[in-house]
């Protein structure tokens, strides 16, 4: 796993060892910033489900001001804040640590909002339609901001949650994206 584009492009990342956490395959992150690269100079980007770090660390090496790493595992927080260091990218990133829902009120109680959050929760346990949910009664998202979801390929997901239209999924061989804009 390595870092795809931009100013840490072909530095290798750490994954948590284990099965805990599937980290975002190169291809899937090299499509995910294909399609996203417009929004991504100057942008504010949440990783929920964060995992190895991987999807936050390649926004901010294409550009993206600032991210925000969300990530429950102690041995994937290590795992994030070493990928960090090794990709010279810490000083705009933050690390923390606890499971989504308390990041998002932590987050709601400072007035943070993001450009563009991507989530990749356990698969199979419906937990995207309930984290936009709770990110949108938090107000977390800027406006015109968007929402990416990674789950299994297959995973049906609604086609509006709340102010927000599913207008995209893209499938990578076992792996789904789906984007989520507001409606206009």
């Amino acid at each position: 796993m390595r870092i795809i584009a931009g100013s840490a492009k072909g530095l290798r990342l750490k994954a948590p060892k284990g099965l805990a956490t599937r980290p975002t395959s190169d291809r899937v992150r090299e499509a995910l910033f294909s399609i996203l690269s417009p929004a991504l100079p100057g942008a504010r980007f949440l990783d929920l489900f964060a995992g190895s770090g991987a999807v936050g660390l390649e926004a901010l090496s294409r550009g993206a001001d600032r991210a925000v790493f969300v990530e429950k595992s102690r041995q994937a927080q290590a795992v994030i804040s070493d990928n960090l260091k090794r990709t010279s990218l810490q000083e705009r990133a933050e690390i923390i640590p606890v499971p989504a829902e308390k990041a998002i009120k932590l987050l709601a109680g400072r007035r943070e909002q993001f450009e563009i959050v991507f989530l990749d929760p356990p698969y199979g346990q419906n937990f995207v339609p309930k984290t936009i949910e709770l990110l949108l009664e938090a107000d977390l998202l800027s406006r015109g901001g968007c929402v990416v979801a990674e789950t299994m390929k297959g995973e049906d997901l609604p086609p509006k949650i709340k102010m927000l239209l599913h207008t995209r999924k893209a499938e990578y061989g076992q792996t789904a994206l789906h984007f989520y804009f507001p409606e206009e």
